[in-house]
């Protein structure tokens, strides 16, 4: 069909236009009272708009972020190897500083195989199920009395059955009586050679048993030593900036490569404690309105290195005995002779632990006489005038919750703080006791903390002014175990100095320092939180509050020494003899 031009010539198309807008022309005062009517609107509730929540103002920037992280996922930058990946970690230490750093490093150094051997196959590798031990025979074969020490010679081998040549495996030793609910922690000593030593003192009467545990084979170790090198940020963390309508997330850490984008800078005036975040492309560094445990980097392993992480065949296996696990130790003699010399061994070094269970309740070895406080009323007459400070992690947050559950006169006071979080504080106001708990500092992997909150440990102590009537309660280690031992040791070397500072200006100040715990482990725990960072850094707190006036509460050994499985967490029990560990110093008893 052909169109003749006279339908579709422009006189024709000027002839509709002019219909169309005259025919618009008559809707113009309803779409200007329209655009008017939204005018009015947005300035009568643009107050109401701003206290909107930020997820909920702005969901179209948040869309768009959301649409640009699809195709740049939010995971931690690869590692610069070519240069220092914590370069810049605050000020560098002094002269003094650095050989007591070098001293500390020297004291936890770990034995491994010179040179370092290559990744070997798995069947080369320890096996408990093929490891033994043997319980040597006393001092010229005679038998085992209280106050004796009995020593134990573990064999490893690999999975092919064949003798192990070099040392460190990372092995536990308890000695225990489960019918008396007794208990006591070994110390193991590395030969080097394939042969370790698990030594235990002779505390009680009666048959014990002896249990040994392999944690990691030493070419488990050797990953877990690299993992702690080259990946410090396999845990990575995040913060929240917000400025009226906007709200950015940007990653933070100790260590943050400077090559992605530019840092916001959050390092202690006081301590020098370093702090960086990513800053927000669009939002100031003083936007900043929380901290939170970001995740967990996945995928660290080759194929052969998780062979060595597989719970039930080398994560935390029992090493059984070639022959007998027990003996039956007699009554200490009064007048004992001379100890006869081993035929088969040198007397080995002998061990002290800080205590041991018995009946079910822990007996510390010197210092005040341990007792129980197993009514609720005895704690309160104990803590009666005083004022009780927790800082640290959530080992020590969970002493808050035990007295706070346990003494009814104690109330909890809504702070509206997150759950599991804090700050916390009960109050007894009869009784005049005061309760509180606060978590450290970053690095801290709770769920979400506010900013203001973020305090750390040493600038808290310093603002105290202490005495007869304050007991401060420590516990750092759990969330520096995937950082350098440099970074704990810088943190602990502030915290000493505030405790030598509040020791000073108020002697009487009762300061207890909680050493780390064992805790449950499976494939990936390992990777973060594995007993072996958690050791290292037991080590080296124990060296750093050495000679000082403070309570050490041995939560390694009492973890150790009890029957019950090990957990980050450890189980009422337990945490009840720390308690009473505590308690038993700050109400002695009166001779």
């Amino acid at each position: 069909m052909v169109t003749s031009d006279r339908e579709t010539g422009p006189d024709h198309g000027r002839q509709k236009g002019g219909t169309v807008w005259k025919n618009l022309s008559k809707y113009t005062p309803v779409f200007l009272l329209l655009a008017l009517s939204g005018i009015i609107f947005l300035l009568r509730n643009i107050h109401t708009l701003e206290k909107l929540n930020c997820q909920t103002v702005s969901t179209l920037y948040q869309f768009q972020s959301s649409i640009h992280s699809a195709f740049t996922p939010e995971e931690p930058p690869p590692v610069d190897h070519n240069r220092s990946y914590c370069g810049h970690l605050g000020l560098e230490p002094s002269a003094e500083e650095a050989l007591e750093q070098r001293y500390l490093l020297e004291s936890i150094a770990w034995p491994e195989p010179q040179p370092r051997l290559t990744p070997r196959p798995l069947r080369q590798t320890s096996d408990p199920a093929h490891s033994q031990f043997a319980i040597l025979p006393g001092g010229g074969g005679r038998e085992w009395r209280v106050g004796d020490q009995l020593e134990a010679l573990v064999h490893m081998h690999d999975f092919q059955g064949r003798p192990k040549r070099h040392g460190g495996d990372f092995l536990l030793a308890r000695l225990h009586s489960p019918e008396l609910g007794a208990g006591v922690a070994g110390q193991v000593l590395d030969h080097r050679n394939g042969l370790y030593s698990a030594v235990f003192p002779l505390l009680w009467e009666g048959s014990v048993q002896v249990e040994v545990t392999l944690v990691h084979p030493s070419e488990a170790v050797a990953v877990l030593r690299r993992l702690r090198e080259e990946h410090p940020d396999r845990v990575f963390f995040k913060s929240l900036f917000r400025s009226g309508f906007l709200s950015e997330t940007t990653m933070c850490n100790l260590c943050l490569p400077t090559t992605r984008q530019p840092l916001c800078n959050y390092t202690d005036p006081h301590t020098g404690e370093p702090w960086y975040c990513y800053k927000p492309k669009l939002l100031s560094c003083d936007t900043r309105i929380n901290h939170a445990k970001g995740g967990y980097q996945k995928h660290l392993l080759t194929n052969k290195e998780s062979l060595l992480f597989q719970s039930g065949v080398n994560i935390k296996v029992r090493v059984h005995a070639s022959g007998s696990d027990s003996v039956i130790v007699q009554p200490e003699k009064k007048d004992k002779p001379e100890m006869e010399s081993s035929s088969v061994r040198a007397e080995p070094i002998r061990v002290t632990p800080s205590g041991y269970y018995f009946q079910g309740s822990w007996r510390a070895l010197g210092g005040v006489a341990m007792h129980q406080f197993n009514d609720s009323s005895a704690i309160t007459q104990c803590l009666k005038g005083k004022v009780v400070y927790m800082y640290g992690d959530s080992t020590a947050r969970q002493w808050f919750e035990y007295l706070n559950a346990f003494v009814p006169e104690l109330k909890e006071f809504n702070l509206h703080s997150p759950r599991n979080v804090g700050p916390f504080m009960a109050v007894d106001s009869t009784h005049n006791i005061l309760l509180r708990y606060r978590c450290h500092g970053p690095p801290i992997r709770f769920s979400t903390v506010i900013a203001s909150e973020m305090r750390y440990v040493a600038n808290e102590l310093d603002g105290l002014a202490g005495g007869p009537d304050t007991v401060v309660v420590l516990s750092v280690w759990a969330h520096f175990s995937t950082f350098p031992v440099e970074v704990y040791i810088r943190r602990l070397r502030h915290i000493r100095r505030a405790v030598v500072r509040l020791l000073d200006r108020a002697p009487g100040t009762l300061i207890v320092v909680r050493s780390a715990n064992l805790q449950a482990l499976d494939p990936e725990v390992s990777l973060y939180n594995s007993d072996w960072f958690s050791v290292q850094l037991d080590g080296v707190l124990r060296a750093m509050f050495r000679g000082l006036d403070v309570l050490l509460v041995d939560a390694w050994e009492m973890t150790l020494a009890h029957h019950l499985p090990h957990a980050l967490h450890p189980p009422p029990v337990i945490v009840k003899n720390m308690i009473d560990t505590i308690l038993s110093y700050v109400c002695p008893e009166k001779s």
